[in-house]
């Protein structure tokens, strides 16, 4: 009886750890999304940029591609950019957090050892 209740909080600690594990890969996924698209806004208006703004260029729009002015164009990518980088900036404080989270969850589950059977106090 004891060997199936300390298999079983064997098994739910390592399902949490698991969960842990891949929420933290998630976000981590994400952010590498993010510092993606961020780069690629910084290549974009350092070629615009030197560009006179009545100049033609096309931006993709919700899947359309559309006909727009550098002077049109460079201020919507600047405000992309800053939000990009706002969001890249609260998801690396989600990870932190979450990672502490996962510190401190260690730390609470090291009364198990390692064949899964609580210590006696």
């Amino acid at each position: 009886m004891a060997q199936q209740v300390s298999t079983k909080k064997q098994q739910e600690l390592q399902l949490q750890y698991s969960n842990y594990k891949n929420n933290l890969q998630q976000i981590a996924q994400k952010i590498g999304d993010v510092e993606q698209e961020t780069e690629e806004h910084k290549l974009v208006l350092e070629t615009l940029e030197p560009l006179p703004e009545s100049r033609k260029c096309f931006r993709m729009i919700n899947g359309v591609l559309v006909e727009r002015t550098v002077k049109d164009v460079v201020p919507a990518l600047k405000t992309n950019s800053e939000g990009l980088k706002k969001v890249l900036e609260d998801l690396l404080k989600q990870y932190q957090s979450r990672q502490e989270e996962m510190e401190k969850w260690k730390v609470s589950s090291r009364s198990w050892d390692e064949e899964g059977h609580a210590e006696m106090s």
